[in-house]
């Protein structure tokens, strides 16, 4: 008599099922979160770097073709006189003593040259907080972009402008005329600053004068509390050995370093060399 061979059917725990599909789950839904972060990191990180780029250099480039304008057809009204003749109201020309410049220590700002104060003779008021009042141009780095007063990230320098820091030497004034750029992102117009070399041209436009800064020293980096490099008379308080000495016509470019960061401070000067009126 054989004796029936009897299969034994493997039984499915349903607690183990349910604890697998939990985990594919899990993992499922965390591989959706990491991909969708980083579909959100990678938009922010385009949005910075070439978003805000590309919109602050094209509103720098408005702004700058705006000045042109305005002083263009300032300089036609009255036969084509003399911008100092009519009385320009430039306020990167001041010359109203009662209202001089200062430095970063409090003092005020002396006299201009005579050739300034000749074209300039009228006392004419300060800027106002984050107006564009000026053009910066570098040839070596095919840079022109608008001056504005203030160093307010959000109302100056993420427009893509230069900022003027506030008690400074206005340009052609004997003192230390002072600017902060963006390094990256958001135009980022001093991004190249550190391939300026001595003898390179700076120029800045007013609304009566071009003056023309030649490039004289580097400091390639110090502390972002550095104040001394932006005094009248520009010297570094952390690195004393880097700045000036004597009363001057100085020019002051200042941004972040290194790329990226804004640990250190990049610091660029340069020497008042030439004005011309417009």
């Amino acid at each position: 008599m054989r004796v029936p061979v009897v299969h034994r059917v493997p039984v499915v725990h349903q607690q183990a099922r349910r604890r697998r599909a939990r985990y594919a789950r899990l993992l499922w839904n965390g591989a959706e979160i990491l991909v969708t972060l980083g579909v959100v990191l990678m938009l922010l990180v385009v949005h910075q770097l070439w978003w805000t780029n590309r919109q602050a250099r094209e509103g720098a480039e408005r702004k700058v073709q705006a000045l042109q304008r305005e002083w263009e057809g300032e300089g036609s009204v009255g036969g084509g006189g003399s911008l100092s003749d009519r009385g320009s109201t430039s306020p990167g020309d001041s010359d109203d003593d009662s209202d001089g410049d200062r430095d970063g220590s409090g003092a005020r700002s002396r006299s201009a040259p005579d050739s300034a104060s000749a074209t300039n003779p009228r006392p004419r008021p300060r800027p106002r907080w984050t107006q564009a009042y000026a053009i910066l141009t570098i040839p070596r780095l095919d840079l022109r972009v608008p001056v504005a007063e203030g160093i307010s990230k959000a109302n100056v320098l993420n427009k893509g402008y230069v900022g003027h820091y506030p008690g400074t030497a206005q340009p052609g004034r004997d003192g230390n005329f002072a600017l902060a750029g963006h390094r990256n992102t958001h135009g980022e117009p001093f991004r190249y600053i550190n391939r300026l070399r001595r003898g390179d041209r700076i120029e800045v436009e007013t609304r009566t004068a071009v003056y023309t800064y030649v490039v004289d020293r580097t400091l390639s980096q110090t502390s972002a509390r550095d104040g001394g490099v932006i005094r009248e008379i520009p010297r570094s308080t952390v690195r004393p050995s880097y700045g000036y000495t004597d009363p001057g016509y100085y020019l002051t470019l200042t941004t972040c370093t290194p790329e990226y960061t804004s640990k250190y401070r990049l610091v660029v000067w340069g020497k008042l060399g030439s004005m011309r009126p417009r």
